[in-house]
């Protein structure tokens, strides 16, 4: 049976992030998978703490990192896993610190300073990228967005052997009720009417991306 995990590199629990990954881990059951979802706000870690114990010549390379957290065991499972979907807010056109985090961590450890075979992930691993935010298509362009995020596309990419597969979920909502909170230069309106129109679709397309990961 096929594994695939999911991370959720947002806060909310049950926001748009993790229902975009639900949806993909239920188009990738449905195809006989067995899914994992991965909550990094729930979990006790830190960043990169820059050691290089990864990195010394005489110690194990691959996915091996000094540092024993709560994380170390996802990313012990990572190695395991026939795919993998990253999902995270995007805040301040970046990642969540979480994320950040996350990456800084199973990057690195699977990286060395050496070319062409800079990667030592052990296998080749499809992934997938979903990013949610409060900003349209068009303030994400005006912000450069994707000129921020290509680096960790290209490097998650390189790592993992396979390019991530990238979907947008934009102008999401917030809040359900946008009368209790300092929120004047957005209509609650126009806001519900998007999302009516096009967050289902965007389950849609995560849910399908969960099966072409696993190879349905």
């Amino acid at each position: 049976m096929k594994r695939i995990i999911a991370i959720n590199g947002s806060p909310r629990r049950n926001g748009n992030t993790a229902k975009m990954l639900r949806a993909a881990l239920a188009g990738a059951e449905s195809y006989g998978a067995e899914g994992e979802f991965v909550q990094l706000y729930s979990l006790f870690y830190k960043g990169c703490a820059s050691c290089f114990y990864c990195k010394q010549k005489k110690k194990p390379h691959g996915n091996i990192c000094a540092t024993k957290d709560d994380l170390s065991p996802i990313l012990e499972k990572i190695k395991e896993a026939d795919a993998l979907i990253l999902g995270t807010p995007i805040y301040f056109m970046n990642y969540s610190s979480s994320m950040i985090a996350f990456l800084e961590r199973f990057l690195f450890s699977n990286y060395l300073y050496r070319f062409p075979d800079s990667s030592i992930f052990p296998k080749k691993l499809p992934s997938a990228l979903f990013y949610t935010m409060n900003a349209t298509e068009e303030q994400a362009d005006l912000f450069h967005l994707p000129d921020r995020t290509k680096g960790y596309e290209e490097f998650i990419g390189n790592i993992l052997g396979v390019p991530p597969k990238v979907l947008y979920a934009y102008n999401t909502l917030q809040f359900r009720d946008y009368s209790r909170y300092e929120a004047s230069i957005f209509s609650e309106e126009d806001k519900k009417a998007y999302e009516k129109e096009h967050f289902q679709d965007t389950l849609d397309q995560a849910r399908f991306i969960g099966i072409k990961l696993i190879g349905g």
